[in-house]
């Protein structure tokens, strides 16, 4: 059974290419997904928030880096508080100092830690943005090219009514057929229109979510390819899904830096220990003890340093309550990790099942178009012998119609399903899909290697610009197909 669920599936791709012929200009689903990697906005600001956790392991840092700080002060004094003469007029004071932290009772190092590990959680994140916005493409490009399809076969049905209300009518002026003959064949004529003005309408809307995803209007799709490394067994795609699936990934790595939130909560009852260093200036620029007889110096320095212990005793329980609620958080990410392995699995599940229904579907809706088919020629024969009426061939032309779109339908449904399952397994992104092929992929660890080592507080990024592209210059859709493929786009 697997072998020919395999095989068909491989088949999927070819079995479009045969019905679509090729153009010079038209767009493949590898130059969509492409293009919405580089110009959607969405994935770019899943980017920009990877890059503002980053920043966290640099702010976790500098808290055990050396600080200093400076001062400057200028004072008038306008009235003394004594009589003496001795006091100054004026004065300028300066400073400087430096501390460094010796032990903080392992809230930074472990600070650093959590830091570090929900940047890997993130890193996850925007694995799963990026496998997110793959699949909406996808569906999205299969959407385009199922409406097309379904407008192509509404008009195709249309134009064979048409036909066939013409020759009924004919058939009716000279008494060959019935007034009801002909009400059943307008009937079914004005059906089938209304039918295309609403896959017309679903058509745009297509489009429409095509563009939004992608940037830029569909250009004559082409078929897409087989879908890659697809699983055996749907025990095997569970397997892969709780080893690569980014969504669980970044759980996981959540609950450990909840882990880390314990210990730095817990460091609030630890001491702490600092060295420091100090200087100071003072200029009174020759006003102190200016009417007295005394000369006494009008600048003065001063340097000092030393080491700073502090020990909290009592805090009212502070510290015991935010401990406690770090366990609390650290139980919830534990239990939401349980509760997203879950969801991947029964994901994985539902989409294996969904991606062998709908292919079993596109194997039994060919035998059902075939057999349609051949059901509408021997009606239309008997029709001409009087073994058939008018009704009964617009009803075989309608199971038809009915059986192709089924087709459509599930040629569409499997596509999607089968590259939702690779989403769910976690193999459904750029690097999967060998879009590095054509340019450099975005790598979150090169603006992490870039920024986790920076001291100097006046460094700063140039201002940031939108990367992605917008689309209110494309102009809106309409419901027109690409005339090479004529009516075979409607059967795939």
């Amino acid at each position: 059974m697997r072998r020919p669920v395999l095989a068909l599936t491989a088949a999927c791709g070819a079995l479009l290419a045969a019905a679509l012929p090729s153009a010079a200009l038209a767009d493949t689903l590898r130059e969509a997904l492409a293009m919405a990697y580089r110009t959607n906005p969405q994935l770019h600001a899943a980017r920009a928030n990877q890059r503002v956790i980053d920043e966290n392991v640099v702010i976790e840092r500098a808290a055990g880096r050396p600080q200093a700080s400076a001062s400057a002060q200028y004072t008038e004094y306008v009235k003394q508080s004594n009589g003496d003469g001795i006091g100054p007029d004026r004065g300028l004071g300066a400073g400087l100092d430096l501390s460094l932290p010796l032990f903080t009772g392992g809230a930074i190092r472990n600070g650093i830690l959590a830091a570090e590990t929900r940047v890997e959680a993130g890193r996850a994140d925007l694995r799963g943005a990026e496998s997110a916005l793959f699949t909406q493409v996808v569906a999205a490009y299969m959407d385009v090219i199922r409406g097309e399809a379904l407008v192509g076969l509404a008009a195709n049905q249309v134009d064979v009514l048409s036909v066939n209300a013409q020759a009924t009518g004919d058939r009716f002026e000279i008494g060959d057929l019935t007034r009801t003959d002909v009400a059943q064949s307008e009937a079914r004529l004005a059906i089938a229109r209304g039918d295309l003005r609403n896959t017309q309408a679903t058509l745009v809307a297509a489009r429409e979510r095509y563009i939004a995803l992608v940037g830029k209007a569909p250009d004559n799709l082409q078929p897409p390819p087989p879908l890659p490394n697809m699983p055996a067994d749907v025990q095997t795609a569970v397997a892969i899904a709780l080893e690569n699936n980014p969504d669980l990934i970044a759980a996981r790595q959540r609950a450990r830096a909840a882990g880390y939130d314990i210990d730095i909560a817990g460091a609030g009852r630890m001491p702490r220990v600092s060295v420091f260093t100090g200087g100071s200036y003072n200029n009174y620029f020759g006003s102190l003890g200016n009417d007295s007889t005394v000369g006494l110096p009008q600048s003065a320095t001063a340097a000092q340093a030393g080491v700073r212990v502090s020990m909290p005793i009592l805090q009212g329980g502070r510290v015991g309550a935010q401990e406690r609620q770090a366990q609390a958080r650290a139980q919830g990410a534990l239990e939401q990790e349980i509760a997203l392995e879950r969801d991947v699995i029964a994901e994985v599940r539902s989409a294996w099942s969904n991606w062998q229904a709908s292919l079993a579907i596109v194997e039994s809706s060919q035998i059902a178009v075939s057999a349609a088919a051949l059901g509408l020629e021997g009606v239309r024969a008997e029709n001409t012998v009087g073994n058939r009426t008018i009704l009964e061939i617009l009803n075989q032309e309608q199971e038809l119609v009915n059986t192709r779109v089924q087709l459509i339908t599930a040629r569409r449904n499997a596509y999607v399903a089968g590259f939702a399952l690779l989403a769910a397994m976690g193999r459904a992104e750029a690097r999967d899909l060998g879009l590095g092929d054509d340019g450099p992929l975005y790598d979150p660890v090169i603006n992490y290697d870039r920024v986790q080592g920076k001291w100097w507080d006046w460094e700063r990024d140039p201002d940031p610009v939108a990367q992605s592209t917008r689309t209110i210059d494309i102009t809106a859709p309409d419901a027109e197909i690409p005339p090479e493929s004529g009516t075979g786009r409607g059967v795939y």
